[in-house]
């Protein structure tokens, strides 16, 4: 087949196009460049900017194929990191790496391979694409440890149909870079990508101040009974879970305290005992069925954030509020703008953004 690639310049997406060359397939690389290019030479952990754009061109060289590099920084500042910063503002917790899923990777480059003629886009993502009586399924990787499919689940039907993974089946990430130093590519050693891409400092609440300046003001901490505690510097430094930067709001007395929820309107970060902050009851918006929607109310797993471990649950559809309400055997932690992904064994069904509801 004619299949566009879309590499990196990491090892993970650089063993998916020499694999598939070396299998005989027509392969086609494509770069996304998502920052400056000058600005982001410098930048130690980022991806699809600066060194990597290099490092993929290398590896396409290498392998005698065509290399496009595609300027979408305009694009990824508003669907991404203007999202970003947006949720945040919103006392949510973010997951970029959807939202650029959803927008610049799968929909700008399946467009993109259909227009040069190819059949199929291969990404570097460890999930398993499985054909089933209904059309291509979405599994989880034979590696749990590198599993990926939580981040793909507002991938479409039609996408999917398209997608390949070929990195889905490997047993683990030494097994990829065996395969990189087999077939004679630079970047078989080259570290892993850390941290948010565009925030590969670590520093993730100036990108949120500069778009966002509402979300970095000062407020206060606030225990669940009502007492002030303390002052933070942004709502944008917390998440629900949290038990670090709380100052002197992180005990009280000999009990530690962990965020429970981030008020925006009120500028104010509640906390409370860990005791205190699992949920019998998560609610889920922007659901996105990656199978026929089953009957509902269903007995399934569900992945709250993504290194955690499917859990039993039970889902069902609340069409007055438009909301997925998802009933975890056990109460759990869930943070607002995590994803919720719902599994069936190791299927995945479908999921949605965790929402906090009004009060």
């Amino acid at each position: 087949m004619r299949i566009l690639v879309a590499m990196s310049g990491g090892v993970d997406s650089s063993v998916v196009a020499g694999l598939l060359k070396a299998e005989g397939h027509e392969v086609i690389g494509a770069t996304l460049q998502l920052y400056d290019h000058g600005a982001a030479t410098s930048r130690k952990g980022a991806c699809c900017a600066g060194q990597d754009i290099h490092d993929a061109r290398r590896v396409a060289d290498a392998l005698d194929i065509p290399h496009y590099v595609l300027d979408r920084e305009s694009r990824f500042r508003d669907a991404v990191v203007q999202d970003f910063a947006d949720s945040y503002a919103r006392g949510e917790t973010p997951i970029p790496c959807v939202r650029c899923n959803q927008t610049v990777k799968f929909e700008d480059l399946v467009g993109l391979a259909r227009d040069l003629g190819a059949e199929a886009l291969a990404t570097g993502h460890y999930a398993q694409r499985v054909d089933g009586p209904g059309g291509a399924e979405l599994h989880r990787a034979a590696d749990p440890a590198r599993d990926q499919s939580y981040f793909l689940f507002a991938t479409t039907q039609a996408q999917l149909d398209f997608c390949r993974f070929p990195l889905g089946a490997m047993p683990d990430k030494a097994a990829v870079r065996a395969e990189a130093a087999r077939l004679g590519l630079a970047v078989a050693e080259k570290p892993d990508s850390q941290d948010i891409c565009f925030v590969p400092e670590g520093r993730y609440s100036d990108v949120v101040a500069k778009f966002r300046p509402d979300a970095a003001e000062p407020g206060e901490i606030v225990h669940l009974d009502g007492r002030v505690l303390g002052r933070h510097a942004g709502i944008a430094r917390y998440t629900v879970g949290q038990g670090r930067g709380l100052g002197q709001a992180s005990r009280d007395g000999d009990q530690p305290l962990y965020v429970a929820a981030v008020e925006p309107g009120r500028r104010r970060v509640v906390v409370g005992p860990r005791a205190a902050l699992p949920q019998p009851e998560i609610a889920a918006a922007e659901v996105n069925w990656l199978a026929e929607p089953p009957n509902l109310p269903l007995s399934c797993q569900v992945k709250l954030r993504a290194r955690e471990v499917p859990q039993p649950a039970t889902v069902r559809w609340d069409a007055a509020a438009g909301l997925l309400r998802v009933t975890p055997d056990s109460p759990a932690i869930a943070a607002p703008g995590q994803a919720c992904v719902v599994y069936d064994g190791e299927r995945v069904l479908g999921g949605g953004f965790i929402r906090r509801e009004a009060a």
